[in-house]
């Protein structure tokens, strides 16, 4: 199986290619310049392979959610890729390749992400198998408005909403927390991962579906409601 994975969501720019279980990633923290990195990086771990185009199963990407402009970037050029060479498209939530950054033996981790304006983008997982299984839906809130995850714990925190607004979701969850790294941000090798996993079990979707995750709504319409608009006038 060969995927190519972006995942630029965040403050991070990261690409990797997946070729039967064994990854290569570029990953730079580079604030405002993935669009000019995200597209050479892969066209150089495709050359660096040996692997042309055209050998691609599919192309899977962090689909959010994160910053407006790096969601919308990941899924523009999965969208236009998997067009052009007419592969699927796998859509991996931000937040669960976030998870997979926490160690190994924690079994329950929440996954945070700076959303600025004062707020975070979180989710809680089960991380006991291959692939975090979700716990609870993602959101967008301020910190001391994230639920307390309701399963047994102890929690790991992981991603930089824990350090946002002075570690306010840090200390509000402390005694629930046996551990936070607050400076993880989420890799494309890890979207790729959980992109070979969905692609084993049929969940590949046409690239005309793939729909980023924004949550907060307001900032931008989604695809199908651009095309509902289109379509009305």
């Amino acid at each position: 199986m060969h995927l190519l994975a972006f995942e630029t969501a965040t403050e991070a720019c990261s690409v990797a290619l997946w070729i039967d279980g064994a990854v290569r990633e570029r990953f730079e923290i580079a604030p405002r310049r993935h669009a000019e990195l995200a597209l050479p990086w892969a066209e150089a771990l495709l050359a660096e392979a040996g692997v042309a185009k055209s050998r691609l199963d599919a192309i899977a990407v962090g689909r959010g959610p994160g910053a407006f402009t790096g969601v919308r970037l990941a899924v523009a050029l999965a969208q236009g890729i998997a067009l052009a060479l007419e592969r699927p498209v796998l859509p991996v939530s931000t937040l669960a390749a976030l998870a997979m950054r926490a160690p190994a033996a924690q079994a329950r981790v929440l996954a945070a992400i700076d959303a600025r304006m004062g707020e975070v983008y979180a989710a809680a997982f089960a991380c006991e198998g291959e692939a975090p299984r979700a716990l609870s839906e993602e959101t967008v809130c301020a910190p001391d408005a994230v639920a307390p995850p309701e399963a047994d714990g102890p929690w790991w925190g992981v991603g930089t909403g824990f350090a946002a607004a002075d570690r306010a979701l840090e200390q509000r969850l402390r005694p629930r927390l046996s551990g936070v790294d607050a400076s993880a941000l989420p890799h494309a090798a890890d979207v790729a991962h959980l992109g070979a996993m969905a692609f084993a079990r049929g969940e590949g979707l046409a690239p005309e579906r793939l729909e980023p995750a924004y949550l907060r709504n307001q900032v931008a319409l989604t695809l199908a409601q651009q095309r509902a608009l289109r379509e009305n006038r």
